[in-house]
């Protein structure tokens, strides 16, 4: 298949490592979790890729603190220095103007497509066909782009997009009226009702020259940022001015947002950002009473409904339902299924040797 003339892709793999826990921590996040296999979900991510863009035009995002787990994670497909560090945390709209500055360092006319390291998603024929779509699109329009994923049900999880006209001259695509933050769960379910709105799965493509026009026009720091990054190693550059130019934004309010022009793409594969440990029976082996187990596990007595996962000794469930039960060799989670999304308040009463 032929290559799409220059065009890159740039993966976002940061994250805190707290609704995972314990299997995820701060220097190993969810994206280099195997969660599904025996790849990282980065790797998995990579390896998408593959007929879409040459690896050579793929970078790796993350922090100082994940560096050397995303290399080793990588180091069969990608060369260290398309691995590239934050010196520290920031939002998407550092990662954006990150993204953008390496890629127009080395190509002035490039494109680019901006992906999170860890959604999970099957249908990778359709993604590939879809992201040379948004590639092409990207060359041809000084609009910014995203992807836009259907809702399944009205979730509060994800914020949303409100879609409008299609785009004339662009095969698929709608323009984009409104961004919207995530919703309560009765606006979720008119937005859903309604057939207007979807899901935004924080996936972009856009030229450099047009992400550049933007910024200059609405946050010149990420502007100057990015006009001044170098060619070769960032690390120096990084070191010092990425504190300074860079806000803890997201780029929907930094950038998409106040953009003149957004347009989006409605994905044809399945989407998955699995982002508590709730997400994981629709992927997990399951017995007959609803537990989704992995490793050593034995249920009996009556147990249902429970989420289970040995990284080494043997888990036994008995006469226990709707549980998350997570080992590991130095840390053990139970947690009812309803308190999923409270994992994260721990944090700060656990040691931290563990976190």
């Amino acid at each position: 298949m032929k290559e799409i003339p220059h065009a890159y892709v740039c993966i976002m793999a940061g994250g805190s490592g707290e609704r995972f826990w314990p299997m995820s921590r701060q220097r190993t996040p969810k994206h280099l979790l195997k969660l599904f296999s025996d790849r990282t979900l980065v790797e998995e991510t990579v390896r998408r890729l593959d007929g879409v863009v040459p690896r050579a035009n793929i970078f790796v995002l993350t922090n100082v603190a994940q560096l050397d787990g995303t290399r080793a994670a990588l180091g069969d497909l990608l060369p260290a220095e398309q691995i590239v560090a934050e010196p520290t945390k920031r939002d998407t709209a550092a990662a954006a103007s990150l993204a953008t500055g390496l890629v127009r360092a080395r190509d002035p006319k490039g494109v680019l497509a901006l992906l999170p390291a860890d959604s999970y998603i099957r249908d990778t024929a359709s993604f590939a066909r879809q992201l040379r779509i948004g590639l092409t699109r990207a060359s041809q329009t000084s609009a910014l782009l995203t992807f836009a994923i259907k809702p399944s049900h009205a979730s509060t999880a994800f914020g949303y997009l409100k879609l409008g006209d299609a785009v004339p001259e662009g095969a698929g695509f709608r323009r984009v009226e409104k961004f919207v933050e995530k919703p309560d769960p009765a606006t979720a379910a008119r937005y859903v009702a309604s057939g207007e709105f979807a899901w935004n799965a924080g996936m972009f493509v856009w030229s450099v020259a047009a992400f550049l026009a933007e910024a200059e026009e609405h946050t010149p720091k990420l502007a100057k940022f990015i006009r001044e990054f170098p060619a070769g190693d960032p690390t120096a550059y990084l070191a010092a001015r990425f504190l300074t130019l860079m806000p803890k934004v997201s780029v929907d309010y930094a950038i998409l947002e106040k953009a003149a022009a957004v347009e989006t793409l409605l994905a044809e594969f399945d989407w998955d950002d699995v982002g508590v440990w709730t997400a994981l029976p629709t992927y997990l082996p399951r017995d007959g009473a609803g537990n989704a187990m992995r490793g050593t596990v034995v249920a009996n007595g009556g147990s249902a409904n429970n989420i289970a996962l040995s990284n080494g000794r043997v888990i036994a469930l008995v006469g226990v339902k709707d549980l998350i039960v997570v080992e590991t060799p130095d840390a053990v989670l139970v947690c009812h299924r309803s308190a999923v999304d409270d994992i994260k308040k721990l944090m700060p009463q656990l040691p931290k040797d563990v976190l």
